[in-house]
C-alpha cells in the first residue's frame, strides 16, 4: 500500500495520519498519536473504521523527546508489511515572510525554518524535531512542510502593518495569524456544505488551548486574531492574548525579569491558567466551583465577544459564525454563551442542535447561521502535500 504519512507535533505528543491517495484524493487508512511525551507516553493507533491497532504505554526512558518519538513511530510503521510510505508532511507553524505555499524540505528551507525559532517558541522547533529525525532516518525520502501562516498571506497591508518604523515591517515584523492550516480545512468544508455562506463574509473561530479567529471573505482570510506571534488575540490556554506592550515593558523595568522568564510568563503561565491559577484545561474549569475558574471563563468569552466585534467591522458585516477546534466542537456550554453574546449581531442559538453537536446550531430565528464544522489538519497537510508531489496522486488507494 502506498501511502502518505502526515506528522504534527505538539510540545508532548506527536498525532499522524496514514493517508493512501487513490483518484487524487487523500483518503486516511490510521489514525494516532504519542502522548505523555518525556513523563508517561501512550502510543496508540487506530484504523479509520476505529479498529484499534494499538495501545500501549512506555517506559518514559525510552520516549524522552519528540526525535524518540519520531523513531518509535517508524519503527512500528515497518511492522506494516504492506505499508510504502512515498511521502511525510509536517505542520509547521511558522513560515515567516518567506513561505506562503507548502514546499518540499531541503537544507536550505530547515535552516530558513530553523531562524523562526523565537517566534513561535513553543510550536517551531517542536514542528522540526521529526523532519530532523525523518531526515536522518530515511534521507531519501520526500518531506513537505505546510505553514500555519499560508493561508492568511493576502491579507489586506493595513490589516497586517503594525504602526512601527518601515525598517522594523522590511525586518519581517508583521502579522502573519496563525491556525491556517485549520482554517483552509474548515473553508473547504463549508463551501462543501453550504457554497453560498462560503462565497459570503465569515468568521471561523477555532477555539482550543490555542485560540484565534479568522475574517474570510469568499474562502479567504483577509484578518485574523493572531499576530506577529501566536500570543496576540483571545484569552488561551496558557498564552494572555491582546495585551499592552507597555505591560512587557513594566515587568523587564520594575520587576527585573529577563527576556527568558517573561517568555516563560506569557507562554506557559498566562491565560486561562494564569486567571484561574488551577488550570490550562477548559474542561477542569467548566467542572470547578472555583469562583476563579468561572471568571477565567468569563474573560474568556469576553475577549472573544470583543475580537468577534472588531472582526465584523473588518469585513463589513457578517453572514456565517462557525465554531472549530477542541472547545469550539466540543463545548455546547461554551458555543451557547459565545453565541448569546454574539445576539447584537442577531444571532440565536437553538439549544437542543447545540447540544446535540449538530453542524448547523442556530434556529430558524437568526439573522446569521451558526455552525460546527470539525477540524482536519491533517487531511489539509495531505491535499498540500499532494500539490507539491502531484505525481503521488496515482498511488494505489489500498
Amino acid at each position: 500500500m502506498d501511502a502518505l504519512l502526515v506528522m504534527n507535533a505538539g510540545s508532548s505528543s506527536l498525532k499522524f495520519q496514514i493517508f493512501t491517495t487513490g483518484g487524487g484524493r487523500p483518503k486516511c487508512q490510521i489514525r494516532g498519536q504519542i502522548d505523555g511525551i518525556g513523563v508517561r507516553p501512550r502510543f496508540r493507533a487506530d484504523r479509520a473504521d476505529a479498529m484499534r491497532l494499538a495501545d500501549e504505554t512506555l517506559p518514559a526512558a525510552d520516549v524522552p523527546d519528540l526525535p524518540a518519538a519520531t523513531r518509535r513511530l517508524q519503527d512500528w510503521l515497518a511492522t506494516l508489511g504492506d505499508l510504502r510510505l512515498r511521502a511525510v508532511g509536517h505542520r509547521v507553524v511558522h513560515g515567516g515572510p518567506e513561505f506562503a505555499a507548502p514546499v518540499l524540505v531541503d537544507d536550505a528551507t530547515l535552516a530558513q525554518l530553523a531562524s523562526l525559532e523565537s517566534l513561535a517558541p513553543l510550536h517551531q522547533a517542536n514542528n522540526l524535531a521529526p523532519i530532523r529525525m525523518m531526515r536522518a532516518l530515511s534521507p531519501a525520502l520526500p518531506q513537505v512542510a505546510c505553514f500555519d501562516t499560508a493561508f492568511h498571506r493576502n491579507h489586506p497591508a493595513v490589516a497586517d502593518t503594525y504602526a512601527l518604523p518601515r525598517v522594523l515591517r522590511d525586518a519581517g515584523v508583521r502579522r502573519y495569524g496563525f491556525h491556517g492550516l485549520s482554517y483552509a480545512y474548515v473553508a473547504a468544508r463549508l463551501a462543501e456544505i453550504a457554497p453560498q455562506l462560503a462565497r459570503g463574509r465569515v468568521i471561523v473561530a477555532h477555539l482550543g488551548s490555542g485560540a484565534s479567529m479568522c475574517a474570510m471573505v469568499n474562502g479567504r482570510s483577509i484578518d485574523s486574531t493572531m499576530g506577529f506571534t501566536a500570543l496576540d488575540g483571545l484569552v488561551m490556554g496558557t498564552r494572555p492574548g491582546q495585551i499592552d506592550p507597555g505591560v512587557v515593558l513594566w515587568l523587564f523595568a520594575q520587576q527585573g525579569l529577563s527576556a527568558a522568564e517573561v517568555s516563560e510568563l506569557l507562554y506557559k503561565e498566562s491565560g486561562l491558567k494564569g486567571l484561574s491559577g488551577l488550570s490550562s484545561d477548559m474542561r477542569d474549569l467548566m467542572g470547578s466551583g472555583d469562583p476563579a475558574a468561572a471568571f477565567a471563563i468569563d474573560c474568556f468569552i469576553y475577549r472573544a465577544a470583543m475580537q468577534a466585534g472588531g472582526l465584523v467591522a473588518a469585513m463589513g458585516g457578517i453572514d456565517a459564525f462557525v465554531f472549530t477546534a477542541g472547545i469550539g466542537e466540543n463545548s455546547p456550554a461554551i458555543r451557547e454563551r459565545l453565541s448569546a453574546r454574539l445576539g447584537w449581531l442577531g444571532a440565536r442559538l437553538d439549544p437542543a442542535a447545540n447540544s446535540a453537536g449538530a453542524t448547523v446550531i442556530s434556529d430558524q430565528a437568526s439573522v446569521i447561521p451558526l455552525l460546527i464544522i470539525p477540524t482536519d489538519e491533517e487531511l489539509m497537510i495531505a491535499r498540500q502535500m499532494l500539490q507539491v508531489l502531484p505525481h503521488l496522486s496515482d498511488a494505489a488507494a489500498g
